[in-house]
């Protein structure tokens, strides 16, 4: 299955999820702040401000709030550039009160890094970038450059020297962490989100077909005795219309199209599968399904089954859930992507636990990558001999993270490891030199069996569509 459809779900503009409402309503809190703490100082400490230039800045915020709430929807949803310019106006604002406030003497300058996390958490680096050096360079000059703040004796407020070094040391400091922590911990959430959503979608297409699957097999069974009593039928006519020819062709046209309708049945349902297998089968059966869309793609794909010690002789039969259908599916598609010629996958077991490995004589994961591997959207340069072998494919990591997703879903550990690595313990082989996935469910998360024999099949219950 290619990974191609699950590529578009990064592609998204996530500045994009951010409402104007709600940045309109930040700076309302922002604007009521401000005006606040100029109240405050005017008239309980009796501070000397240039209130006119402070209204004045306040005004201009106040009046871009109104002229947006006036000029676009309340639902708008602003882009990349409408979110940069909009922290930007906040950020020189706010730098222009501190200025006539004091500027690193007022201890409101921490608020500097509002915009720096708010950029950091909604936009791409380079708007994030552009931001957090323009609060740097407009703390540093606040440093040196802004109006005192004066008492109304005329005495200047201001700390020592050390701790405006200090106040500006501790403020870039705080912008360089927060902003990349903020950056850092979106964009593995926003990233977490588009992988989420791909496996979602996988297993959604996966249910669907297991869903149809079922159709057609409960078709197939529910029609067999009309369509054998329709060809036994046609076949007692037959004999008996030898002398009416033109009855008689009438009637082999009944058992022709009755032996038609069997074969489209058949047809549709790949494997033939009856009821039982519908919610359960064999764990080699599972297995061969998963891998069926890989088995004539030019590579040899050889399958082992075997007890462990103290295992029954007999395989396990394990519920057939499209999460363990799907996941395997694109880790055998991974193995014979990278294959050179054969790929082998060997089933264990016994009364505890279930074992799959997946091994190819390819080149193996990229070392440096092994302790990423599952992952969302793990990106790394390819070769050209890559480039030739998967054209479609940009190395996302998307494709081992929806399987190590949705097989861990039930109740599985994966361990990833290559043939080379001579501290592996997965595969004893030497022949198997490429990629090795082992994936091991307890025994009772996926038998079928377990807890007292066979579930009972019941009716088919109709699907609603």
């Amino acid at each position: 299955m290619s990974e191609r459809p699950y590529r578009l779900l990064s592609g998204q503009e996530h500045s994009n999820w951010i409402r104007l409402r709600t940045l309109i309503l930040l700076r309302w809190v922002a604007i009521a702040g401000q005006v606040t703490a100029i109240a405050v100082a005017q008239y309980r400490f009796n501070l000397q401000l240039e209130l006119a230039l402070c209204y004045l800045a306040i005004g201009v915020s106040a009046a871009g709030n109104l002229i947006a709430v006036f000029a676009f929807p309340e639902n708008k949803r602003l882009s990349e550039f409408e979110n940069f310019l909009m922290v930007l106006f906040d950020l020189l604002q706010l730098a222009f009160l501190l200025y006539l406030t004091g500027g690193l003497n007022n201890p409101f300058a921490l608020l500097v890094l509002g915009p720096v996390t708010i950029s950091a958490a909604v936009m791409g680096l380079r708007s994030t970038l552009i931001i957090g050096a323009t609060a740097i360079i407009l703390v540093t000059l606040m440093a040196e450059f802004h109006l005192p703040l004066r008492t109304e004796q005329g005495f200047i407020l201001r700390i020592p020297d050390v701790f405006i070094f200090g106040n500006w040391i501790a403020i870039v400091i705080a912008i360089l962490f927060i902003g990349a922590y903020s950056f850092r911990v979106s964009n593995e959430m926003r990233s977490m989100s588009d992988a989420l959503s791909a496996t979602q979608l996988a297993l959604s297409r996966e249910q669907k077909l297991t869903d149809l699957g079922g159709v057609v097999a409960a078709a197939a069974h529910e029609l067999g005795t009309p369509l054998a009593t329709i060809k036994l039928t046609s076949a007692e006519l037959i004999e008996e219309l030898d002398d009416r020819p033109d009855l008689r062709e009438d009637a082999a046209l009944i058992r022709e199209q009755a032996d038609r309708c069997r074969d489209i049945l058949r047809s549709m349902g790949r494997a033939g599968k009856d009821d039982l297998h519908l919610r359960q089968a064999p764990f080699s059966t599972l297995v061969n399904e998963a891998a069926e869309p890989h088995m004539n793609r030019g590579k040899a794909i050889l399958y082992n089954e075997e007890p462990l010690e103290g295992g029954d002789f007999q395989q396990p039969t394990v519920m057939r859930k499209p999460e363990i259908i799907h996941g395997l599916r694109n880790l055998v598609q991974n193995a014979v992507d990278f294959a050179k010629t054969t790929v082998w996958i060997d089933a264990a077991w016994n009364d505890d636990r279930i074992i799959l490995r997946i091994c190819d004589d390819g080149r193996g994961f990229p070392p440096q990558l092994i302790g990423r591997i599952g992952d969302p959207f793990v990106r790394r340069r390819r070769g050209e001999s890559e480039l030739k072998q998967r054209p479609e494919y940009e190395g996302m990591g998307l494709g081992l993270f929806i399987a190590k997703t949705l097989l861990e879903r039930t109740g599985a550990q994966l361990r990833f490891a290559n043939g080379t690595d001579t501290f592996q313990t997965l595969n004893p082989y030497q022949d198997r030199r490429g990629a090795i996935v082992e994936v091991s469910w307890p025994r009772k998360k996926i038998d079928a069996l377990a807890g007292g024999g066979s579930p009972a099949l019941g009716k088919n219950i109709p699907l609603e569509i």
